[in-house]
């Protein structure tokens, strides 16, 4: 109880039901992809902007930062159906923000919430 480092397993029990663990992961799992994708188009954005003084994808950030405002939501809601501790949430809301690692987080939670709901 007196360690300043958070656990990376829950021991509480879970709020939701199965079905509702099943559909939150399943939005979390479709806007992580997207929030990677959109992330990955980001990169390709800045690439042409900052290195080529091409403007063509000028959209792509407000996109982005939109489809990550929902990622987060469903990051969130997840979290609360499987009551994740605060560093688990912090980590998965900060995969959004680094190219590829939210493809790796989201594979890393969706083993995780499988095998802890038998899904």
């Amino acid at each position: 109880q007196g360690s300043c480092f958070v656990s990376e397993t829950s021991t509480s029990k879970p709020t939701a039901s199965t079905a509702s663990v099943t559909s939150a992961l399943l939005r979390y799992r479709v806007l992580a992809w997207i929030t990677g994708l959109w992330l990955l188009l980001l990169v390709a954005e800045l690439t042409l902007k900052y290195g080529f003084d091409v403007d063509a994808l000028d959209f792509v950030p407000i996109v982005h930062g939109w489809v990550y405002f929902v990622y987060l939501i469903m990051a969130v809601d997840l979290a609360i159906k499987v009551r994740w501790p605060a560093g688990k949430i912090v980590w998965t809301a900060l995969a959004g923000t680094i190219p590829f690692l939210s493809f790796f987080v989201e594979h890393q939670r969706t083993k995780e919430v499988k095998q802890q709901f038998g899904i």
